[in-house]
């Protein structure tokens, strides 16, 4: 390949900045420096200037070396600065919590770039957060002055990405003796808000510029998050240890597909975007999660409950638009019990209908209500030890009577 003298900065070296931005950058022609705070990993880097990704597809796997790379200590403010004064593209993969530690350093970067006469950069925000544009936003502008603020809202992009390949945690096996491995599944497109962007649009390989791009993240969350998460705590209660073995469960698909099922409506109500192709995009994850070769753990993918169980996230906010769209949640109510159930378990709580209760409305806000009665009427089962037959049971005869039924 011919690379390019352009270059990108990869805020974050961990599974996805390796696994798939700086992949995804790498094959598009661009040298990448990484920045990182683990220093192992980012002297590593540094040293060897590749690393390799391995893609797992069912019994086969793929190893392709990503080269033309380097790293940078995240500690060291004036290289950070520097790096990201020059960079042509940026993006950000370091967890939604960590951006109000990176900002102070993104700002002086672009405080540099401005006094440089710097053109226009992009930042793609490769997080799992609603309005995470919004968020870094706020943080890097407290660091500027009035006339960085105005070249900042006229040359800086930051752009929502919606990240859908399945990364997990790596084990030494996935390593095969190389620290720097990322073993990941083959799913590879990165949809990004188009209307975010400022001058020209980078040109990054399975980038899919997307407007209206609300609909994209919240896709990825009421659908795909949704489904994995529903999945996750199905498998917890079960006793399952991988996603793939939960999903092998007849009882546990069933729940899950009928709960993305019940987001995918809603989501095509809301948007007025087709609903056949949500149901592709459905049956492509329902598949995806079916790879053993992840090995991919229900604990991994259900881990976070306090932010999973949040007002606008995946159970909760999936929930609330599909009553908002007139649909009844019947099955995604059963996941956002048994993520309460999980909660209770993880907290060392008893398993009481009144912890239960309080421990809803802490995390979600809910206190009353059919979403609230719903997700009560289910964790009574899974307190009472039922059977996932059971609960698909319920959710199914839930689901088929009528709004006044089901409260």
């Amino acid at each position: 390949m011919q690379f390019k003298t352009i270059h990108a900065v990869m805020y974050g070296a961990g599974n996805i900045g390796r696994g798939f931005i700086g992949m995804l950058f790498a094959q598009s022609g661009y040298r990448i420096t990484f920045i990182d705070v683990a220093k192992p990993l980012v002297d590593a880097l540094h040293t060897k200037k590749s690393y390799p990704v391995r893609v797992l597809d069912g019994d086969t796997h793929e190893d392709i070396l990503v080269e033309h790379v380097d790293a940078i200590d995240g500690t060291d403010s004036e290289a950070v600065a520097q790096a990201i004064a020059g960079a042509d593209v940026m993006a950000t993969a370091v967890g939604a919590n960590i951006l109000k530690f990176i900002a102070p350093n993104i700002a002086a970067g672009l405080k540099l770039r401005y006094a440089k006469g710097g053109k226009p950069l992009n930042t793609i925000i490769c997080e799992n957060l609603i309005d995470a544009n919004i968020v870094l936003k706020e943080l890097i502008l407290a660091h500027l002055n009035e006339e960085e603020q105005v070249w900042f809202a006229e040359n800086v992009g930051l752009v929502e990405a919606s990240i859908g390949r399945m990364v997990p945690v790596q084990t030494p096996e996935m390593q095969d003796g190389d620290p720097l491995r990322v073993c990941v599944e083959r799913y590879g497109y990165l949809p990004v808000d188009r209307d975010a962007f400022r001058g020209e649009l980078p040109q990054i390989r399975n980038m899919v510029p997307f407007s209206p791009f609300d609909f994209y993240i919240r896709r990825k969350l009421y659908v795909h998050n949704l489904g994995h998460a529903t999945t996750a705590y199905l498998g917890l209660y079960t006793g399952r240890e991988f996603i793939y073995e939960s999903i092998d469960d007849a009882d546990a698909y069933a729940i899950a597909l009928n709960a993305m099922l019940e987001s995918a409506e809603a989501l095509s109500i809301k948007y007025g975007v087709s609903l056949a192709d949500i149901l592709r995009h459905i049956q492509d994850l329902l598949m995806r999660f079916t790879n053993r070769a992840l090995k991919d753990t229900c604990a991994r993918v259900g881990a976070d409950l306090v932010r999973k169980l949040a007002p606008q996230d995946r159970l909760i906010g999936a929930a609330q638009l599909c009553r908002e769209q007139g649909i009844v949640p019947a099955y995604i109510c059963v996941g956002a019990a048994g993520a309460v159930y999980a909660y209770q378990k993880e907290n060392g709580r008893e398993q009481t209908q009144e912890n239960a209760k309080e421990a809803l409305a802490a995390l979600s806000g809910l206190t009353d209500g059919s979403v609230h009665a719903l997700i009560l009427r289910y964790y009574a089962l899974f307190a009472a030890g039922a059977s996932l037959a059971e609960i698909r049971r319920m959710a199914q005869r839930l689901k088929s009577a009528n709004s006044h039924d089901v409260v």
